[in-house]
């Protein structure tokens, strides 16, 4: 049995269109915390982090927007986790990927307290590897990648605590990358398993490949898994629809490998936004979804109609 920790985290912030703020409501109400009761884990509702004032900064890139926001959110989420970790699983729902700003930062504080390395494993469509400096959209979800590196740019975000080495991050799914973002990844030890990679190869051997490396470290593993992972067809709940992305079965599977390796010790839910959902149906995927990362069986999964 593992002690569930929820953790709302309605940022909004990150990206252009409003909704997202929506989700941890939706989390609840397409019953997350039943689902993991019924599996037997406990499950404490923390209630939405609250993040302080927002503090006036200067920012370079005129792009940019509602940095004082997010600098002010990622530093209650990096300490929400690290505290919720001490406890147990904590499971942020967002809200959209800048979470992972804070998210990434309090799991980095937390290994670092525990004497191990950590790992962190990127469910997305993006690599979302921008810096504030090289953002030209200005939203600030797509950096969270480039700040858990400790990459510069980040100017005048608080640095990242203890930056997560290249070789520990393994992006899954991707397939939405800018020529900015390309380059940075060529020139960083980052495992991408695009959906190219996946096509060819599976979804087992990859995954499986970097769960090992975890295990023979003896690191904690931080799950971010972003809507836009899934295919739009299944997940339309998102303001960052990329075709192609995992099928149901494929993104079942996922969720299973990660419940048999016993390696996950937090997890984000990121980029869903009711507001673009219909009848709750994405909500109640990415519920099914954690089941399955939590223990669910493949024949045990409910009957649904939408």
């Amino acid at each position: 049995m593992t002690h569930c920790i929820l953790l709302g985290a309605p940022i909004d912030e990150g990206q252009r269109r409003p909704g997202c703020l929506m989700g941890p409501a939706a989390y609840r109400v397409a019953g997350l915390a039943q689902t993991l009761t019924a599996l037997n884990h406990s499950v404490e509702d923390r209630g939405d982090v609250i993040p302080g004032p927002a503090r006036p900064v200067a920012c370079t890139n005129p792009a940019v927007h509602h940095l004082p926001e997010v600098i002010a959110w990622t530093d209650a989420l990096r300490t929400a986790v690290a505290e919720a970790l001490d406890d147990g699983l904590p499971i942020i729902m967002g809200g959209d990927h800048a979470l992972a700003l804070g998210t990434v930062a309090g799991a980095a504080v937390h290994a670092e307290r525990a004497g191990r390395p950590l790992f962190v494993l990127w469910l997305d469509a993006h690599s979302d590897i921008h810096t504030v400096r090289t953002t030209t959209s200005g939203n600030l979800h797509g950096t969270p990648i480039a700040y858990a590196l400790g990459l510069p740019g980040f100017d005048p975000c608080p640095p990242f605590p203890h930056p997560v080495p290249g070789a520990n991050i393994c992006m899954f799914g991707i397939r939405s990358v800018d020529p900015a973002e390309h380059a940075a990844l060529l020139a960083i030890d980052i495992t991408v398993n695009d959906m190219r990679v996946l096509d060819e190869h599976g979804i087992v051997a990859p995954l499986r490949a970097f769960l090992d490396r975890v295990e023979a470290e003896n690191g904690m593993l931080h799950v971010s898994l972003d809507v836009d992972f899934l295919d739009p067809s299944i997940a339309p709940a998102v303001g960052t629809t990329v075709p192609g992305g995992a099928t149901f079965r494929e993104a079942h599977l996922v969720m299973e490998l990660l419940h048999e390796s016993g390696l996950v010790t937090s997890l984000d839910l990121v980029e869903l936004n009711p507001f673009l959902d219909d009848r709750g149906r994405t909500a109640k995927l990415m519920v099914d979804l954690v089941g399955s990362l939590m223990g669910r069986k493949v024949f045990d999964r409910p009957t649904r109609s939408f």
